[in-house]
């Protein structure tokens, strides 16, 4: 008989039938935009939680849940009486102090430039898309504040393509270890294999979720006359991402490993799940920079390089997601 896992961190009765998963969902996503875009700087306290709940209508439980969640990715540490503050990079249990954040590329300016063009021309290869579509749709915003304010259209047009892993594949992370709080010995793998179905399912909806509404922040852009063209392909590849990498082509590219981390899982059923996993939002990006003066120099031969290896897999390995 396969184990049921124990539930953690909420009632879950409460919520499914008015809409809890979309409250949590939200508020998620709205807090991993404002850090971000800088609304919640490194080093900054957040709001308590009381004035999250009130703020967006939702439970303290809700807000926890959130919270959690955003300490597990790395965005924030939490501290007993202090509150919840913003950190640069990813938290380690230990007690070393932690040094000052060494200065790194990051996604937001990067795409803060490509969208500065005319013509916006944008190659991702990505685990779930996440990082990127809170990124495009400050973007879309961003448009839509200029356009109020100047009535004039600067974006002429909109080109990306994205590769993501096929669905089908079984990828190694995030990989289940145990619920949080029992022992390793009393799960056997067959109930391992269950909690890790479930994590690769909710790994599937993330990016599901986000892919979906990227191409809906982009295509809402034509439909409302904002950008006259808009071109929104996203395509599967049966790989397994070891790195992020973020095309401008033949201008820039921001390349980053990902980072195979323990840490626990949220599930939808409530489950808290210590997990191996990769740090997507938060892991550290390498700018490379084309020289047209000198097609030997690094960033040159690598942009090249990396262009080269997309293409091949777009036209030869990767299918319609």
């Amino acid at each position: 008989m396969v184990a049921v896992p124990k539930r953690y961190g909420r009632d879950v009765s409460s919520g499914r039938g008015e809409g809890g998963g979309r409250e949590y969902n939200t508020l998620l996503e709205e807090l991993r935009v404002r850090i971000a875009d800088g609304t919640y700087a490194v080093g900054q306290s957040l709001p308590t939680q009381r004035e999250f709940a009130e703020e967006f209508g939702v439970s303290r439980d809700t807000v926890q849940r959130v919270l959690r969640e955003l300490k597990g990715e790395g965005w924030i540490e939490s501290r007993q009486g202090s509150g919840s503050r913003v950190v640069k990079s990813p938290i380690h249990s230990g007690k070393v102090p932690q040094q000052a954040p060494r200065l790194r590329a990051a996604l937001g300016p990067f795409v803060t430039r490509a969208f500065a063009q005319p013509t916006v021309r944008l190659d991702v290869f990505t685990l779930t898309s996440e990082s990127l579509d809170a990124h495009v749709r400050l973007q879309a915003e961003h448009i839509r504040t200029e356009h109020i304010r100047t009535g004039e259209i600067t974006t002429e047009r909109i080109e990306l393509r994205m590769l993501l892993p096929s669905e089908s594949l079984q990828l190694p992370y995030p990989r289940a270890l145990k619920p949080v709080g029992e022992p390793e010995e009393a799960y056997g793998p067959e109930q391992l294999d269950q909690l890790q179905e479930q994590i690769q399912e909710r790994l599937r909806g993330i990016t599901r979720r986000h892919t979906t509404s990227l191409r809906a922040a982009l295509r809402n852009l034509k439909t409302e006359g904002l950008v006259p063209s808009v071109a929104v392909e996203v395509r599967s590849v049966p790989l397994v991402p070891a790195f992020k990498l973020y095309l401008r082509p033949g201008t820039e590219a921001l390349f980053g490993p990902y980072e195979v981390v323990e840490r626990s899982i949220l599930l939808d059923d409530g489950t808290e799940v210590d997990a191996l996993d990769v740090l997507g939002l938060g892991s550290t990006l390498i700018r490379h920079v084309n020289d047209e003066g000198d097609p030997n120099s690094t960033g040159s031969v690598f942009i090249e390089t990396m262009q080269a290896w997309f293409d091949a897999c777009w036209e030869r390995l990767a299918v319609p997601f």
